[in-house]
């Protein structure tokens, strides 16, 4: 069985996530969707709350597991059998960066592959952060995150507005 990673912060998940999961699911048998707990970042939803939102948005995709884990990526894929890394890109900017870590984490171990893939053109622009701060200011981001994903930032936005 051809299982890959698919690692991120998902504070909070959006379409363009599910949209590279839908691709890596077409090349694995199995992908665990997994937050990396990231102790320099400061995020707008809990650990639990963004583990949650991502079980509801996943949970239609058979072969999808939602985990998270600290400490190195690569020791994590070698714990749950994992052959690759699967890393979205949208842009030059997030590949500079991506190769660098791929690079680093095939130094830590070999056996590990990373698998680049870009997310349909519409998602090619959609961040967690510019979701975030859309539906901060008010904005509607019913086109940029699963139904689940809106009502939580509703929510959160609600609670920090009084």
């Amino acid at each position: 069985m051809k299982i890959a990673i698919y690692p991120g912060t998902f504070d909070p998940v959006t379409n363009g996530h599910l949209d590279i999961l839908e691709r890596a699911l077409k090349l694995f048998d199995r992908v665990v969707v997994t937050i990396a707990r990231n102790s320099a970042k400061n995020p707008l939803f809990s650990e639990e709350e963004r583990l949650e939102l991502l079980r509801e948005a996943t949970k239609k995709y058979g072969a999808v597991d939602v985990d998270s884990f600290q400490g190195l990526l690569v020791d994590y894929v070698r714990t749950r059998k994992a052959t690759a890394i699967v890393r979205g890109l949208r842009a030059m900017t997030d590949f500079e960066f991506e190769l660098q870590m791929a690079l680093m984490n095939r130094k830590l171990d070999e056996r590990v592959e990373t698998v680049f893939l870009m997310p349909n053109e519409r998602y090619t622009y959609l961040s967690s952060n510019i979701v975030r701060e859309i539906a901060r200011l008010g904005g509607d981001v019913r086109n940029f995150v699963p139904p689940v994903v809106r009502k939580a930032l509703a929510a959160k936005n609600r609670g920090t507005s009084r």
